[in-house]
């Protein structure tokens, strides 16, 4: 486990101390000693600015993001700017990941008023929480043609104190246009069909950047929506011309990004994203949601070629997120932050500290070891494309923190290196190992980054799913072992036994233990859909009814909780909390999926398990939600199809209908484990995948489609069903085989 944090090597007695200091979260910590009079977002802060008739800033960020700090260190910790903003304004910090409903809800005002978004986000309410005025990152003093913060701060609290009928108006006018922004109009009865998932396909080949891969330019997000969007496409038919192009910009973008400095090649794991476009030079912070969803998408290119290279990429990142994100009891931490101090005495962190090598660095660590007359260095530095002076340029940095470094990279391959040096793939290897190894060591005597140890119920669904989907393509049980692992965590901390429902968030307290907030974060969306994904996940990976079950009785909550009965589709947060202004639907597939793309992909798959025949009336219920639902997202799926590449997948399951692989065996029946073993090594679209062992039957079984499902007498039976019509049953492996691999 886990467990270090360098923030706290600054043993010096605080100077200030405010409100913060009670709060859980590690973002809300981080400012708990700044002279800033923060609150947390409570009706305590809210009944102040009305009491005081002052407009509230609110700041909003996450504890790994690199310009939070920055803005941090240059206004929040400025006792000049402090008395400011405690003489005029109420002050409160969120974290995003804690409050992901307020942060979406502001985050849309900025963007519209602004053009663009991102954290930290700086927005001024009235008093009745409506957003006046706002942006993202300020610097302290006016530079770069942006107002400083000061300025800003001195500026609103005069027009409030002057003009307030104006200001209140203004915020009645930006509400009711954000209003009109979030609301989804629905305007037809139909769902989509072929033409726009195809019109998403063709725009995704315009933006692909062929050379380095990904879609667009710099700054480069692995994105992982999109592969799953296009492995989908591709699997339906793999005859399909456009669909070998969306296999082969998937499969050369995921080789370049593991070949790349957003790839770990010492500690593991991957990157937020990358400055340049090349994959080179990342925003170091790592996230638990990235290394879950790419999991999945190195799954799938393992599945589509059998490369074991990308099955090396899947087993690189289980053995980071295992190692450096997860508590001991099974769940995973949030996030390790991108900066670091470089060494332990000193006074300020630096962007990629922990991360990056000087050459005179790797030289006295590598320069004394050979292998016959040959420089481990000097393979070293030939495959990680190392140079003595640095190999960053100066347009991917910035701040001058990276200056004379190197960030590892791979531009060539193997062979070449091998080619180079005279050396047989097994002695490469070797000297590769060795020098990893090394490093690993060398890099383990630094200052940790801050670690994030926050534990989400939504990015653990992600990781659940992640882990069981990862097992089954590589045929390793430890991985579904840590999924179980996890999933049981979640019931104990995460999940409230009497209402059955879902908390947001727990936290690691200070003796390793976990713990909980004063006041709990009910669940939102995200945690229901991604849990239930996870969940349905792990019962195909485990063969385990109870997670199918509880898979259930979450997606019943979650209905009950946030769907729209008028216009279809589920709103972010539920009714509960009255100083939520807005109730929004999130329409973006972007670094996570949306809740309501990820639940038109669960309903269908429940649908699938609650089949009675192969009548299309079985499974009616949630098949006619996630209908309502893409038709309330139809607009946006027709106008900007790229938007939404996770909900454009359930497009295409919803329209073809799943795949279902129903087998009746005993789940200990090394036959049934092959028939199911040859079903999890495909790439298959839409798959169901449901095992009836006759021990489970009745109870277990009765109200699932497989009831039905009979052995060929005491032999484990498959068959394969598309678009509501079953084969014959099948009892031989090649057999299944070559019907799961017909188009």
């Amino acid at each position: 486990m886990s467990t270090s944090n360098t923030d706290s090597h600054q043993t010096e007695k605080p100077k200030h101390t405010n409100r913060l200091i009670t709060e859980k979260s590690p973002y809300l910590l981080q400012h708990a000693h700044n002279p800033v009079d923060w609150y947390p977002w409570c009706q305590e802060a809210i009944d102040k600015a009305k009491k005081e008739n002052k407009l509230i800033f609110l700041s909003v960020g996450y504890s790994t993001c690199h310009w939070c700090h920055v803005m941090e260190k240059e206004s929040f910790e400025n006792e000049d700017v402090a008395k400011v903003m405690n003489e005029h304004f109420v002050n409160i910090k969120v974290d995003r990941e804690e409050r992901p409903d307020l942060d979406r809800v502001y985050m849309l005002f900025v963007m519209a008023t602004s053009g663009g978004g991102g954290w930290p986000m700086s927005v001024f309410l009235t008093p009745d929480l409506r957003p006046v005025t706002g942006g993202t990152y300020f610097p302290p003093e006016d530079r770069w043609g942006r107002p400083g913060f000061k300025t800003v701060l001195l500026s609103l609290a005069k027009k409030w104190k002057e003009n307030q009928a104006q200001f209140l108006e203004a915020s009645r006018n930006i509400m009711d246009a954000l209003e009109k922004i979030a609301k989804v109009d629905v305007k037809t009865s139909s769902v989509p069909g072929e033409a726009t998932w195809n019109k998403c396909v063709r725009r995704y080949m315009m933006s692909y950047e062929p050379e380095f891969g990904g879609f667009g330019n710099a700054p480069k997000f692995p994105q992982s929506s999109i592969f799953n969007f296009l492995f989908h496409y591709y699997a339906r038919d793999k005859n399909n011309t456009e669909g070998k192009k969306c296999l082969e910009m998937c499969l050369h973008t995921l080789t370049k990004i593991a070949k790349g400095g957003i790839h770990d090649h010492v500690s593991s794991g991957f990157a937020r994203y990358s400055v340049d476009n090349h994959w080179h030079v990342p925003h170091f912070e790592k996230m638990l949601y990235d290394q879950a969803q790419l999991m999945v998408a190195y799954k799938d290119a393992y599945l589509a070629t059998k490369n074991k290279f990308f099955a090396d990429v899947v087993r690189d990142i289980v053995k980071y997120v295992n190692r450096d994100l997860r508590h001991d009891y099974g769940g995973y931490y949030s996030a390790e932050d991108a900066d670091s101090y470089p060494t332990f005495d000193a006074s300020h962190k630096k962007e990629g500290a922990f991360c990056v090598w000087e050459y005179n660095e790797l030289k006295s660590l590598l320069g004394g070891k050979y292998i016959g007359a040959i420089s481990y260095l000097d393979v070293f530095c030939d495959y990680f494309n190392v140079a003595e002076s640095g190999n960053i340029s100066p347009e991917s940095d910035p701040h001058k923190e990276l200056t004379n470094k190197n960030v590892l990279i791979i531009y060539g391959s193997k062979e070449e290196t091998m080619l180079n040096f005279g050396l047989t793939q097994e002695q490469f290897d070797n000297v590769i190992f060795d020098c990893i190894n090394i490093l690993y060591e060398e890099r383990q005597k630094r200052p940790r980054p801050h670690l994030d140890s926050k534990i989400l119920c939504s990015w653990n669904g992600l990781i659940i799913a992640g882990l069981s989907q990862a097992g089954q393509g590589l045929g390793e049980k430890c991985f579904v072992e840590d999924a179980i692992k996890t999933a049981q965590f979640v019931k104990e901390y995460l999940y409230d036994h009497n209402t059955k429902t879902l908390l947001h968030s727990c936290y690691r307290g200070d003796n390793g233990n976990i713990v909980q907030t004063k006041q709990p974060i009910h669940g939102f969306l995200d945690d229901y859909a991604f849990l239930i994904k996870g969940l349905l996940d792990l019962y195909e990976a485990s063969l385990d009814l109870k997670w199918l079950n509880w898979a259930r009785e979450l997606q019943i909550k979650q209905n009950e909780l946030f769907w729209d009965d008028e216009n279809g589709g589920y709103f972010t947060c539920s009714t509960e909390d009255t100083t939520v202004v807005m109730r929004l639907k999130e329409d973006q597939d972007g670094a996570e999926p949306s809740g309501n793309s990820v639940s038109c992909h669960n309903l269908q798959r429940l649908a699938a398990y609650s089949d009675k025949s192969v009548a299309p009336e079985g499974g009616e219920h949630e098949r006619e939600m996630a209908k309502k639902l893409l038709i309330a997202f139809s607009k946006r799926l027709n106008d900007s199809p790229t938007a939404l590449p996770e909900m454009m997948s359930a497009l295409m399951f919803y329209n073809d209908s799943p795949t279902q692989v129903l087998i009746a065996g005993g789940s200990a029946d090394p036959r049934t484990l092959e028939l199911v073993r040859a079903v999890r090594s495909r790439l298959l679209p839409g798959r169901v995948l449901a095992v009836a062992d006759p021990a489970d039957a009745p109870a277990g079984m009765s109200d699932i489609l497989m009831a039905r499902i009979r052995t060929a007498g005491d032999v484990p039976t498959a068959y394969v069903c598309r678009r509501y019509a079953c084969s014959l049953p099948v009892t031989d492996v090649k057999q299944l085989e070559d019907l799961l691999d017909k188009a």
